[in-house]
């Protein structure tokens, strides 16, 4: 590769990020005159015209975008090497991006969040709340974090959170007026308080029992995003919820709810940072997994 070209293409992915050579130029602490050339002296190297420019803005040329998607990922590669090298000076530090759901959120991260604060001042950590499965390379992320059975074969795992249970649950008022179940089937007929996903798709309640899988499509008077709510709903009456087990485990001590079908309901692998296996793992990034990861 001819190294002349290296700078220049760094200068040719801010243009279009920027959508403007001024843009640019501020970004990079160069004069405008400068971008210009950089981007001229690329495409005339190339013979090939890679920004088409406007009176009002540039955009790239379809040359110019299958360029820039190809070389995106290498200088991503570039900064995150350079990043590591100043990290490696004295201690972790900079920023982390993490895809989170926010019941890794509630359950895992929270509790300890300060105490990571503390023993890693030069880290900046941003939680992203995000229930779908992200693509943590192209969402800009660090890292991600998602139950075990969710995560793709190309990503590296460290299991930060212990086995985790669902909990089929009312309070004592809602069973004087209703049946307990015994099967799951048998939720047919029951107010069920259920939970929607982000992406709009309604949780489906899982569960399993000596090999035997089944999947309910429940039916109730409410429809909530969010675990802390269903579980208070649950205590005041409204219907049977079907939450983790450690939103309700001190409603199930004192009595304000009552557990059924507790058989069918299995514990399975908790929550797991996931990374890329192919990208070069920074000292902030190790520092989140040792701090968190749980002990074997």
């Amino acid at each position: 590769m001819n190294r002349a070209h290296l700078s220049q293409l760094a200068v040719l992915a801010t243009v279009a990020q920027c959508g403007s050579f001024r843009g640019a130029a501020r970004e990079l602490a160069i004069a405008p005159s400068a971008v210009s050339h950089a981007v001229s002296s690329l495409e005339a190297r190339l013979g090939v015209r890679l920004l088409a420019r406007s009176t009002r803005s540039v955009a790239p040329t379809e040359e110019g975008a299958q360029l820039l998607d190809r070389l995106r990922p290498a200088l991503s590669e570039i900064d995150l090497a350079l990043e590591t090298a100043v990290e490696a000076r004295d201690r972790p530090a900079g920023n982390l991006r993490l895809s989170v759901p926010r019941t890794a959120a509630h359950l895992v991260l929270t509790p300890r969040l300060g105490a990571f604060a503390s023993a890693y001042p030069d880290i900046v950590l941003e939680i992203i709340i995000e229930d779908r499965f992200t693509d943590v390379v192209e969402g800009g992320f660090d890292a991600g974090v998602r139950l075990g059975e969710s995560l793709q074969r190309d990503m590296i795992a460290v299991r930060i959170g212990p086995d985790i249970r669902g909990a089929v649950v009312g309070a004592p008022a809602y069973f004087e007026a209703n049946p307990r179940p015994r099967h799951p089937r048998e939720l047919v007929g029951h107010r069920c308080i259920r939970f929607r996903f982000s992406s709009g798709i309604l949780y489906r309640w899982e569960f399993e029992k000596e090999g035997e899988e089944i999947e309910m499509a429940v039916e109730g008077p409410l429809i909530l995003d969010e675990d802390h709510l269903i579980a208070q709903a649950a205590i005041d009456g409204a219907g049977l919820a079907f939450v983790f087990e450690p939103y309700v485990r001190t409603p199930l001590a004192d009595g304000r709810l009552i557990r059924v079908l507790e058989d069918w309901c299995p514990p399975f692998d908790g929550f797991f940072v996931y990374y890329p296996s192919r990208r070069q793992m920074r000292p902030a990034l190790r520092a989140f997994v040792d701090f968190f990861k749980v002990s074997a």
